[in-house]
């Protein structure tokens, strides 16, 4: 490939350990390095032969053996390659800690690799961030970019919000000097949500309640000022549950939202977060959604897991998967963050987990286009953590390597302390370097849990089922020419009418509540008959509420995902 750049490495002298180079050089390899492997106990004078031969830009060289001895050998090596070294080839090492010690000692490696790196950061310098960390103009600044600049990993991200801006503050420093995380998603309190534009309404009883108590633009501006060293990670914060269009031109001038999450159904009235309505709530996230795709700011609408909080059936979390992203193509959102909550409800096994999620992402994937892509984010339920924090470890690395089996473009790591207290930016720092080992093993070379028959039956058997779901939406009486999938009105009335329904919205004025579920002998959420517990099919709960069998399969039949 012309202009590709050429990386050899190899051990030097009589050492045979080559795990650690050939680990670089797929690294080198990901990042559109040409690779030349020349293998164990590589004499010096080979060594620089093939440097040369090969006309390296960069030359690697391995030594885990005696310090005494490595140092010696070293000597001579930065001796020989000094010519090459003025002709602007560059040298790194790696090695076990004693060695690199006294490489890094010598000063003739442009960097020195001990093993204690993550192999994000080995990755990072092959991208060309320099040694002590580089300038923002070193790290991609938008999520796209951060996403390309990142493979084959996947961006990380965690949430973070303190009692207090100062204490917030404090830990973004900390943790984006730990390099460890690609963007800070701000976590505010329910008032600078709620109340943001209305200090009449804002209560001190309730301050850092939830998050960090911004009350102005000079706090956000702090905050993304705090974030401006380490690896620079990007920012974004909560839509609001109020004032939506003024909170995002502030979010966008402040801390540079780096995307927005926007519910459909959530954040009003219904769930005690917001002022509106829920037919006004849905009209209003519209509009958002419509402002942030003028801009070409990606969106995800934060939709599915709310009703697998409340122990909908996994058909529910399906099928508003879909609703999400439709409305959010019908809007003009261009790049659209697919968020796939796991662990929601908490006792679901795994294999019909990942199902759920498979099924969501056939459903969307109908909607994908040259001017929709499509962005899959994963995240560890909130509700799923032990109190016991060393169960809580495990708890989110073996989550985490469950997601991976989806191959996220953004792994959205929820803290190991989500069960006790909000996370400390130390605690961030350790749940990143959690799942990062978790995502390292997958990369390596997971099986293929997707493949498992149950998984795929299970996922296909949620597709068909969504689709009567939905068939029900489109169904509902509109104004002449409206889309049941998009129309405010008709959204509300499928709540209304328990086609959306959850167990927890019980004695809700917005929604039915009366549905039963259970998680079955699989592991899946199911709808049941509330009084006999038996499993109920999504053609047959649809009956209980008026849908006519016949009518919704002609809908389907008629084409009503086509298009």
């Amino acid at each position: 490939m012309a202009g590709q750049k050429t990386v050899v490495a190899g051990a030097l002298g009589e050492c045979v350990h080559v795990a650690g180079v050939v680990h670089f050089l797929r690294l080198a390899e990901a990042a559109g390095w040409r690779t030349v492997f020349l293998g164990p106990a590589v004499p010096l004078e080979a060594f620089i032969a093939a440097a040369r031969r090969e006309q390296a830009d960069l030359v690697g060289v391995s030594y885990r053996l005696t310090p005494e001895t490595g140092e010696r050998l070293l000597g001579e090596f930065a001796e020989e390659a000094d010519e090459l070294k003025t002709r602007g080839v560059r040298f790194a090492f790696g090695g076990t800690p004693p060695v690199a010690e006294r490489a890094r000692a010598m000063g003739f490696f442009e960097r020195v690799f001990d093993g204690s790196e993550s192999p994000a950061e080995v990755l990072a310098y092959l991208k060309g961030v320099p040694a002590d960390g580089g300038a923002e103009a070193d790290y991609p600044q938008t999520l796209l970019e951060r996403i390309a600049w990142r493979k084959p990993y996947p961006v990380i991200r965690h949430h973070f919000g303190l009692p207090s801006v100062e204490e917030t503050i404090d830990g973004i420093q900390h943790i984006a000097e730990a390099r460890v995380l690609d963007v800070i998603s701000l976590g505010t309190d329910q008032d600078a949500q709620a109340h943001f534009f209305h200090p009449e309404r804002q209560t001190k009883r309730t301050r850092g309640a939830g998050g960090v108590p911004v009350r102005s633009a000079e706090d956000f501006r702090a905050l993304y000022a705090a974030s401006r060293r380490g690896n620079y990670p990007l920012m974004r914060t909560y839509s609001g549950t109020d004032d939506f269009i003024r909170l995002a031109e502030l979010y966008v001038e402040t801390i540079h939202n780096a995307w927005c999450a926007i519910p459909l159904f959530w954040f009003n009235q219904m769930d005690g977060r917001g002022v509106w309505d829920l037919e006004g709530s849905i009209r209003e996230h519209q509009k958002l959604m419509a402002w942030y795709g003028e801009r070409g700011i990606p969106v995800e609408l934060n939709e599915p897991h709310h009703w697998g909080m409340r122990d909908a059936p996994d058909v529910v979390f399906v099928a508003s998967a879909f609703i999400s992203a439709y409305n959010a193509r019908a809007f003009g959102v261009r790049d659209y963050v697919a968020q796939m909550m796991f662990n929601s409800p908490p006792g679901l096994s795994d294999a019909m987990d990942l199902a759920k999620m498979l099924a969501c992402l056939r459903m969307i994937e109908r909607l994908e286009r040259p001017e929709f892509c499509i962005w899959r984010q994963t995240r560890t339920g909130l509700l799923s953590y032990p109190v016991n924090t060393r169960a809580a470890r495990a708890h989110l690395a073996a989550s985490v390597y469950l997601q991976m089996a989806l191959e996220p473009h953004i792994v959205h790591v929820v803290g190991y302390t989500e069960a006790q207290h909000a996370a400390t930016a130390e605690e961030v720092v350790e749940s990143c370097e959690l799942a990062m080992r978790a995502i390292e093993n997958a990369l390596r070379g997971a099986p293929d849990m997707t493949a498992d028959p149950l998984v795929q039956a299970r996922a296909e058997e949620l597709v068909e089922e969504a689709e009567w779901t939905l068939a029900a939406i489109r169904l509902l009486p509109t104004k002449e020419g409206e889309d049941a999938w998009l129309d405010p009105a008709a959204l509300a009335e499928a709540v209304r009418r328990g086609i959306l329904d959850a167990p927890q919205l019980l004695a809700n004025r917005y929604a039915q509540g009366k549905i039963a579920t259970a998680v079955d002998g699989r592991g899946a959420c199911v709808a049941v008959d509330p009084e006999t517990g038996t499993p109920l099919s999504e053609v047959q709960r649809l009956a209980s509420l008026g849908f006519d069998e016949s009518s919704l399969r002609a809908a389907i039949e008629g084409g009503v995902f086509h298009g």
